[in-house]
C-alpha cells in the first residue's frame, strides 16, 4: 500500500471516529464559502515585533511589548492591512499558561483596536530544533531569521510521553478563544514536513509529524472553535492527488479553508492558485513576497486580489528577526554589507517604508487605511 493511500486512510478513520464521538467535523465546502463571503479581502503580514527575535521573545512576560505591537499595528492599519499571521509556541503554555492566555487577550485587544484579525499558528517545523525558554540569544550578524525556533522541538517530537502536554496546549489556547470573533482562524502546523536538514533534526521527523498532524487537528476540533482550521501546503505538485505527498494529503483533507505558501514568480503563483481552486474552498496565501526570488508586491498582490485569494506576506518591520537578509545568508552571512535588495519586510524599525511604491500599492489595492504613508527615506524608492 502506497504512502499516500495510508495517509488518506488515516484521515478517513479519524473522521469516522469523530462522527461517532460527536466531535466537530471538518467544515463543508458550503460552510467554508459562507464564512469567506463574510470576510473583507484579507491582506496582512507574518508578524513578529521588531524587538523580538522569535515567538518566545515575543510572548514571554519579560519581553512582551504591547506598546511596540500597538505602534506597528498602527502602521499596518494605515496602509489597509486587516490580518496578521502570528506564531505561538507550546513551551509558552508550559511556562505560564494563565499569563500566556492573558497576553494573547491583550494582543487581541490591540489587534481589534486596529481592525486586524490574526491567524494564529500553533506548531511549526521550521528553523532551530531545540527551543529554550528564557532570554533568547541576540541575532547572529547578517543571518536571516537566526533565532526562530520550532514547536514542538525535536526532543518533544521524538517523545510520545510529551504529547499529552501538546494536546493540553492546543486545547488550552483554542478552548480559551474558541468563540472569539477577534480571531480569524487557527493554522495548526506551519510547513509540517520541512526537514531543515539540521544535525539536531530527528531522522524520521516527517514520519513523526505525519502521525501527529491529524491528532493536532482532532485536538483543535474537540474544542468546537467557531473559527476555521488550516495548515498551509508549501511544496510539491498539487494538481492531482497522485502527485501529492502524504503530508500534503493530510493538510488538504483536514483543512476547513485551504492555505498555501509560494515565493515564486507570478506565473508560478497563478498556477498554484489554479491547482488549489479544484478544492472549491477559500484560499489563503499565508506566505509570499521574497523580492530576490521573484515574488514581489508589485507582481503578486494584484493576482491575489483578482483571484480573491487572501494575501499574507512574510515580514512586516525589519528588526531582530533579520528577514530582510536572503535565505542564503545561512551559508554566507551578510556581515560586511546589507543585501542590495531586501528579501522580506515592509518597514524600517522607525516606521519608514523600504519602498514607498509598495506602500502606495498596498494602500491602493486594499482601498483601506486612513493614515498617510510615511515619507520614503534611507534611499528607498
Amino acid at each position: 500500500m502506497s504512502k499516500w493511500i495510508l495517509a488518506l486512510l488515516l484521515v478517513a478513520l479519524t473522521a469516522s471516529g469523530l462522527a461517532q464521538q460527536g466531535v466537530q467535523q471538518r467544515w463543508t465546502e458550503e460552510k467554508a464559502s459562507a464564512w469567506y463571503v463574510q470576510q473583507p479581502w484579507l491582506v496582512g503580514s507574518n508578524f513578529v515585533p521588531a524587538d523580538a527575535i522569535n515567538e518566545l521573545e515575543m510572548w514571554q512576560e519579560a519581553t512582551f511589548d504591547a506598546a511596540e505591537i500597538d505602534k506597528e499595528f498602527g502602521w499596518a492599519e494605515g496602509i489597509g492591512m486587516n490580518t496578521m499571521r502570528v506564531f505561538l509556541h507550546d513551551q509558552l503554555w508550559s511556562q505560564d499558561a494563565p499569563g500566556f492566555k492573558k497576553r494573547i487577550d491583550t494582543f487581541l485587544t490591540i489587534a481589534a483596536k486596529h481592525h486586524i484579525k490574526p491567524l494564529f499558528v500553533l506548531f511549526d517545523s521550521c528553523w532551530e530544533a531545540v527551543p529554550v525558554l528564557g532570554p533568547q540569544h541576540p541575532p547572529i550578524p547578517g543571518v536571516h531569521n537566526s533565532g526562530w525556533v520550532q514547536s514542538p522541538g525535536a526532543k518533544s517530537l521524538m517523545d510520545a510521553s510529551t504529547y499529552p502536554h501538546l494536546k493540553e496546549y492546543v486545547q488550552g489556547v483554542i478552548g480559551a478563544f474558541a468563540k472569539d470573533d477577534r480571531i480569524l482562524g487557527w493554522d495548526i502546523w506551519n510547513e509540517p514536513d520541512n526537514g531543515n536538514a539540521g544535525a539536531q533534526e530527528p531522522k524520521d521527523k516527517v514520519k513523526l509529524v505525519e502521525a501527529l498532524l491529524p491528532k493536532a487537528f482532532l485536538w483543535a476540533r474537540e474544542m468546537h472553535p467557531t473559527q476555521p482550521l488550516t495548515s498551509g501546503v508549501w511544496q510539491g505538485d498539487w494538481s492531482h492527488a497522485d502527485k501529492e505527498s502524504a503530508t500534503t494529503k493530510i493538510q488538504l483533507a483536514e483543512s476547513d479553508i485551504i492555505s498555501f505558501h509560494n515565493y515564486g514568480w507570478p506565473e508560478d503563483f497563478a498556477a498554484k492558485v489554479q491547482e488549489l481552486e479544484t478544492y472549491h474552498r477559500p484560499i489563503l496565501c499565508t506566505e509570499y513576497m521574497a523580492r530576490g526570488a521573484g515574488s514581489t508586491f508589485d507582481t503578486i498582490l494584484p493576482i491575489g486580489k483578482q483571484e480573491k485569494v487572501a494575501m499574507i506576506n512574510w515580514g512586516f518591520v525589519a528588526g531582530k528577526s533579520q528577514t530582510y537578509f536572503p535565505w542564503d545568508s545561512w551559508q554566507k552571512p551578510y556581515v560586511l554589507s546589507p543585501p542590495t535588495i531586501w528579501f522580506h519586510d515592509v518597514f524600517h524599525a522607525d516606521g519608514t517604508p523600504y519602498r514607498q511604491q509598495e506602500i502606495s500599492l498596498i494602500h491602493q489595492l486594499t482601498g483601506r487605511g486612513s493614515l498617510p504613508p510615511p515619507p520614503a527615506v534611507n534611499g528607498a524608492k
